[in-house]
């Protein structure tokens, strides 16, 4: 059984300086949203809601720094679909997949996709969810069936039986 550890979740990013953290991508990210995920993960509706309120603020920035950027356009469109903002969300997401689509770039395409996915599963739109995660999980540097089963950002999903079924559909053979 996975066990998520959130009070370790927290000691580690209040050891980080600054407002944001350097990831894989050319987005940093608001340490306000980790703090909210997380928080809501453990089920504090109220703290994540002020953490992510937090975020969006500090993502709106990073946005206008940087304004063609695919991924900071996927991240803040998750921090939105997280305050409740859904159509600019959504809007947000395509405009990441817009800027930096599959077809040109099979590396880092497929990233601004999954980030659509999640967007669509965190804001009720589950068709288009499942859509982009069956494509997702057979393109190379997508989205992993292990990710899909562990990821917080795939729980809004858990409960619906399309899920375990693509997860039945591209799990490697025992």
């Amino acid at each position: 059984m996975l066990q998520r550890k959130f009070p370790e979740a927290h000691a580690v990013l209040k050891k980080f300086p600054g407002e944001t953290l350097t990831t894989n991508t050319t987005a940093p990210v608001p340490k306000a949203f980790l703090e909210g995920i997380t928080h809501l993960a453990e089920g504090d509706t109220a703290k994540s809601q002020t953490e992510f309120e937090q975020a969006r603020i500090a993502s709106e920035k990073l946005v206008r720094e940087a304004p063609k950027d695919p991924a900071r356009c996927a991240q803040h469109g998750l921090i939105l679909a997280a305050v409740g903002r859904k159509q600019e969300a959504i809007a947000e997401g395509k405009r990441a997949v817009e800027l930096l689509p599959e077809s040109q770039d099979a590396f880092d395409g497929p990233q601004n996709t999954a980030a659509l996915a999640r967007i669509y599963a965190s804001t009720g739109e589950s068709d288009e969810a499942f859509r982009l995660i069956d494509h997702l999980l057979v393109v190379p540097n997508g989205l992993t069936v292990q990710m899909l089963k562990l990821d917080p950002a795939w729980d809004p999903l858990r409960k619906d039986p399309r899920l375990q079924a693509l997860i039945d559909k591209y799990a490697a053979p025992r």
